[in-house]
């Protein structure tokens, strides 16, 4: 556990904790919460704050709880309740007994307003949603008193128990805390707490038809749980001042503080629950957990680790400013982590067909290789090796170019734990395709080494010509820019990448990767990392995502 004496290196939120609690506050308490609205899924962004939040408690001794922040019925779904408890849980994370909703404290929100009534802090108004916001002004626009700001506490407690038994319309009446209308933040100019919402709500169901907006039920919710840190994104930073107003008016004691940091910025990918949404429901990608889809769900499905989100959350770092991290960021972290962890496998994902003609037929020998070249605990694989094999169509060339040094008419490669083969001849069918190499292989270099000492450049992953057929999935980034929404002017998905998935069909594998089961993490050699689809692969008819590249082709791609 760090202590005061050793804060060199700590983040800014770090630093407040330290100082909390050397100086006693919240009785040295370190208490946060994740806040989620269950309006959509998850995204990488979401994982930055679940790693920041959860991660605070653990250093500190603490607790967070997770608190779903169910206040708009029209918006939110058990669906995604549940998918926001699997992330979180997969991500590492645990919050024990303290799994609340912001409906659970609906009676609790509502005495809280009459409260603020009898204080007189409150007033409902009459005024339409579209006349609030014109009264309210903006940053240049002073805001002017609502024609019902002067209505006794009495009047207000009467239509607000009127509201609350459902005797007017949506939108009929309005509850507004009662603050600054000349305050130079338009937070401040008197912000609706409660609004009419005939809805049915997916917990609570038709008990109530008014709602209380999130700056109310938020650090309400935080007070009522004993939250001593309410961690959020600078969005929310203007916000602050009510957060406090509010508490201020009700909560007596020990109250949580709201402080904010940068919100995740992610390259070629957008950070908005509602814009992932409409690429859903207008089926730019087939769900929520579409592998190119930066939901925690897709990059699961993709085959990123929870290590590896979480290491990436520790190398951006916490900021209090603003920026726009690179893709790269995010990829390295999951290549550093599958390259420790992913078995290692054979599979050719554009087939080219060798036979050997000097190898003896109807022979199959089983070869060993290792599962990972710096792991012996990971052990070895039987691999089975025929007269005939598969290579990577990319591997041969006719007329070779300048360093290539792979496999071509006359030249001699390794295949990996295998011989030394040489191309002899080239079959083409009546359209001038390649459809067949004949080739030799030397059975004096079983294991990839020759006797005589000879040396070749050129090491080819292959498998065997009964390898089992797979179809393999190419992801590319989802965008083709950078900022895809960063123009306003402009609809974002103008800018999807059509180059974003390359579906192949006819891919061959190693025999034991038939059997993959969902969710199986393999590095692919000399290609990449995959994982098996955790939603269409079946054991005899595997299906591989790819998750990442063996080195970032991306920058290489844009200079082309």
């Amino acid at each position: 556990m760090t202590t005061t004496n050793e804060t060199q290196g700590l983040n800014f939120l770090q630093e407040v904790v330290e100082e909390d609690r050397r100086t006693g506050k919240h009785g040295g308490r370190v208490h946060t919460r994740f806040p989620p609205e269950p309006n959509g899924y998850l995204h990488i962004g979401h994982a930055k704050s679940i790693a920041l939040n959860f991660g605070l408690a653990q250093q500190y001794g603490g607790k967070c709880n997770l608190r779903l922040d169910d206040t708009n019925p029209l918006t939110e779904d058990t669906d995604y309740v549940e998918s926001i408890q699997r992330d979180v849980r997969w991500l590492g994370f645990d919050w024990d007994d303290r799994r609340f909703f912001a409906s659970d404290y609906f009676d609790q929100l509502y005495a809280f307003a009459e409260q603020l009534i009898k204080q007189g802090q409150a007033y409902v108004c009459s005024l339409s949603p579209e006349e609030i916001s014109q009264y309210r002004g903006n940053f240049t626009t002073p805001g002017k008193d609502s024609p019902y700001r002067t209505r006794t506490v009495e009047e207000n407690l009467d239509l607000f128990r009127r509201m609350k038994a459902g005797e007017f319309p949506d939108g009929k009446h309005t509850l507004r805390a009662k603050i600054d209308m000349t305050s130079s933040n338009p937070v401040l100019r008197d912000p609706p707490i409660y609004r009419i919402r005939h809805a049915h709500h997916h917990r609570t169901g038709d008990k109530w038809c008014i709602y209380p907006l999130y700056d109310f039920a938020h650090c309400l919710s935080d007070a009522l749980e004993g939250i001593t840190h309410s961690v959020c994104t600078l969005e929310f930073e203007n916000r602050r001042v009510l957060y406090d107003w509010i508490v201020d008016a009700l909560i007596k004691g020990d109250r949580p503080y709201q402080y904010e940091f940068a919100r995740l910025n992610l390259t070629y990918t957008v950070m908005s629950k509602r814009k992932l949404l409409q690429l859903v429901q207008e089926k730019r990608v087939s769900g929520w957990d579409d592998p190119r889809m930066l939901t925690i769900s897709g990059l699961r499905r993709r085959g990123y680790t929870p290590a590896s989100l979480r290491d990436f959350a520790k190398r951006i770092g916490v900021s209090k400013s603003d920026s726009l991290i690179d893709m790269g960021v995010l990829e390295l972290s999951v290549r550093d982590d599958l390259n420790e962890s992913a078995p290692r496998a054979m599979a050719v994902l554009r087939p080219l067909k060798v036979v050997l003609e000097n190898y003896p037929e109807g022979q199959v020998e089983e070869l060993e290789t290792a599962n990972h070249p710096k792991r012996e605990d990971m052990g070895t694989r039987k691999v089975p090796f025929m007269r005939e094999l598969y290579i990577e169509a990319d591997d041969f060339q006719e007329v070779p170019e300048k360093g290539f040094f792979r496999l071509a008419p006359g030249k001699e490669v390794r295949l990996r734990s295998a011989y030394f083969i040489k191309c002899e001849k080239v079959i083409k069918d009546a359209a001038g395709h390649i459809t067949e190499l004949r080739c030799t292989y030397d059975p004096a270099t079983r294991g990839g080494d020759s006797p005589d000492g000879r040396k070749v450049k050129g090491t080819l992953h292959w498998v065997p010509g009964n390898a089992p057929v797979a179809e393999v999935r190419l992801f590319d980034r989802l965008f083709s820019v950078e900022a895809p929404d960063k123009d306003e002017t402009k609809d974002f998905k103008e800018f999807l990448n059509p180059n974003s998935l390359e579906t192949l069909s006819g891919a061959r594998v190693e025999p034991m990767l038939a059997e993959a089961k969902p969710g199986d993490r393999f590095q692919f050699e000399r290609l990449g990392y995959f994982c098996a689809d955790s939603v269409d692969s079946k054991p005899g008819a595997p299906v591989f995502n790819r998750t990442v590249t063996l080195k970032d082709s991306w920058v290489k791609e844009q200079k082309k």
